[in-house]
């Protein structure tokens, strides 16, 4: 195992580097013109994987493009894809969608979403497993609310009602967004792998498939992931994650609402995952959102990870997969009562 993170450098030489973002063929991809009426057109960009007769709706977060849920894709739309159809969409501000200079909000990327789920008909009744992380899980919360007899399970993953100005919140968006202090590339990588991943977990040999090599450790791999991001800025340009940072920082659901939610979907429904040493959205942000909810004893599945940071469908890859697995076979079962 190595001691010492590789470099940036070191990284792009690794014979794995060319293959950190895995190749998943999709069953279907393409992109909709959605907000016409809302301040578009916008293309968002979207693909299919696996042709089972579950579906489940990934949302990822900040500044992350579909390649982020590879591990889930491969998992669930190419193992398991007699079984599943997945669904991935970038977020209007990066990958291959729009990146359009204007005020993004959770519940405008909530109704790009929607739009890509009419377009393909996902339209039935308790048809669609949603699973939001972190800024997903926010536009997940609008979703639920914005079509609600449409989810048959909704999965909220390091994801709060409203962001209070914590400490750890603000430092990980300047250090993301590296725009108060300029950073070398080393310096941002040690940061986000600091802010999002447990470090126990990131010394740890690198666990992930591979094609030519394993890169040293779990963090080599996420380091080359981010590294091989910065080097697109097509793909990732700074104003777009600008634009999806304040839509987080603007996101708030009242208690209200959030009981509205959980009333609507169906709180037996509702699975709240996160982690104890989240240091983007710290663990008082969870107990907000679940007692909105409806609180503990209330139907909710609640699984919290004391040693867990950010990422736990990364961290916890096959755990995490049984969690889902799991909602969504009860979700199933509770719509065949």
């Amino acid at each position: 195992m190595s001691s010492t993170p590789l470099s940036a450098a070191q990284l792009q030489k690794h014979p794995e580097f060319p293959h950190v973002n895995w190749d998943l063929t999709p069953t279907k991809k393409g992109t909709i013109a959605a907000a016409k009426d809302r301040g578009g057109p916008i293309n968002i960009a979207f693909e299919t994987h696996g042709t089972g007769p579950s579906y489940i709706v990934w949302i990822m977060g900040l500044g992350s493009m579909k390649t982020a849920w590879q591990r889930q894709t491969r998992d669930f739309g190419h193992t398991q894809g007699d079984k599943y159809t997945c669904l991935l969409i970038e977020n209007r501000g990066v990958g291959e969608s729009d990146k359009p200079l204007m005020r993004y909000s959770t519940s405008e990327m909530a109704k790009d979403i929607t739009e890509v789920l009419d377009h393909l008909e996902w339209t039935k009744e308790r048809q669609l497993n949603v699973v939001g992380i972190s800024l997903g899980g926010m536009i997940a919360q609008e979703l639920g609310l914005l079509v609600p007899k449409r989810i048959a399970s909704l999965s909220l993953v390091s994801t709060a009602a409203a962001i209070k100005n914590t400490v750890g919140f603000i430092e990980n968006l300047r250090n993301r967004i590296n725009l108060f202090i300029p950073r070398s590339l080393d310096a941002q990588v040690a940061m986000i792998k600091h802010n999002l991943f447990s470090p126990e977990w990131l010394s740890q040999p690198d666990e992930s498939e591979f094609v030519k090599e394993k890169f040293p450790t779990n963090g080599d791999r996420i380091g080359a992931g981010e590294v091989a991001k910065r080097m697109d800025t097509v793909s990732y340009p700074r104003s777009g994650f600008v634009s999806q940072a304040l839509a987080a920082g603007w996101h708030y659901k009242s208690p209200e609402q959030l009981a509205s939610l959980g009333d609507q979907v169906g709180r037996e429904r509702i699975m709240v995952v996160h982690g104890g040493v989240d240091r983007m959205i710290t663990i008082p942000h969870v107990h907000v959102l679940i007692n909105g909810l409806g609180g503990e004893g209330s139907g909710i599945a609640i699984k919290l990870e004391p040693g867990q940071g950010h990422v736990l469908p990364i961290e916890m890859r096959k755990t995490f997969n049984g969690w889902v697995e799991e909602l969504v076979d009860k979700a199933e079962q509770l719509s065949r009562e």
